[in-house]
């Protein structure tokens, strides 16, 4: 199998422990995916099979999107609702309060790194030392926050949930956190769902029991989505027959001769398309070389 496959990943589960099941359920030893989820969170996780996975370390950066709850009142060593409670306080916000704090926290902005995250500050991930109980200073880190809407709000209990459209290495119970904090009372994340990633939403994806399901009988594959689908953000060109075989034997393809020389920039990638619409790969433009170099064949993975 090739291609792939978009799993709504239940609570409780590490993006490593989807990726052993479907191991086991494709009978593929090649699976992969394009960016973890924490055990709390669920989801869209999009998993690459086969020679799909070549292309792990290519997926453009594109934005996420998650719903996340939240409750005020609270901080704790992690962040969210599983960590150590630190403090409780209490909350006196009211919705118009908090709606007023959420215009800075949009746009690009720094972001300081929880400790319980996979940072790496001297060759160490930060949750080996946190686990230790050791704090370190981390640099802040910029991040964009598209949108951040306030879905609902109950003022009795201090809790309520956002709508996050960020870029990546957000952390979003960070984002809840500092909101907390610049509210004067501490927040805690309580749950993360992703409803977007990589292109795809949660209508694309399907459950861990549906793929068990499709698995014993045969149709797991039916679900597949073609690896083009993770370069969506790159413009297509289209090449001849003889410039496809020439960019499949590694050649690079003169710029002029694809009517693209007048408006690429410098190692722009585009999507290769054979004129019957077939995805050969993905090209790197070369200014200097005045043409689109291989940076990527895909054209045996049609999945």
């Amino acid at each position: 199998m090739n291609g792939i496959l978009v799993i709504d990943k239940p609570k409780d589960h590490t993006s490593f422990d989807i990726v052993a099941i479907v191991r086991r359920l494709a009978r593929q030893k090649k699976v992969g995916h394009t960016g973890t989820l924490d055990p709390m969170a669920t989801g869209v996780l999009p998993l690459l099979l086969g020679t799909a996975t070549r292309a792990q370390s290519l997926v453009p950066d594109t934005d996420k999107e998650y719903v996340a709850r939240f409750q005020l009142g609270l901080i704790t060593d992690t962040q969210d609702s599983t960590g150590t409670v630190l403090s409780h306080r209490e909350v006196c916000v009211n919705q118009a309060r908090l709606e007023s704090v959420l215009p800075q926290f949009r746009g690009d902005i720094l972001q300081v790194p929880p400790m319980y995250s996979a940072v790496q500050k001297n060759g160490v991930r930060l949750y080996d030392l946190a686990r230790q109980g050791i704090t370190v200073d981390r640099e802040a880190r910029p991040i964009r926050i598209h949108k951040l809407r306030l879905l609902e709000f109950e003022e009795t209990t201090g809790s309520g949930a956002l709508q996050v459209a960020c870029s990546k290495g957000t952390y979003i119970r960070t984002l809840c956190h500092d909101i907390g904090i610049s509210l004067g009372c501490g927040a805690v994340m309580t749950d993360l769902r992703r409803t977007t990633a990589c292109g795809f939403s949660l209508s694309d994806s399907i459950s861990l029991e549906e793929a068990r399901s499709l698995a014993e009988r045969g149709e797991l594959e039916s679900k597949l989505r073609a690896t083009e689908g993770l370069f969506s953000p790159y413009p297509v060109v289209n090449v001849s027959d003889k410039q496809a075989v020439r960019f499949q034997n590694g050649a690079g393809l003169m710029l002029s001769r694809l009517g693209i020389s007048d408006h690429c920039r410098d190692q722009e990638i585009y999507r290769v398309h054979t004129q019957k619409e077939m995805f050969l790969g993905l090209g790197m433009v070369s200014l200097e070389k005045q043409e689109l170099l291989v940076h990527k064949l895909f054209c045996m993975d049609q999945g």
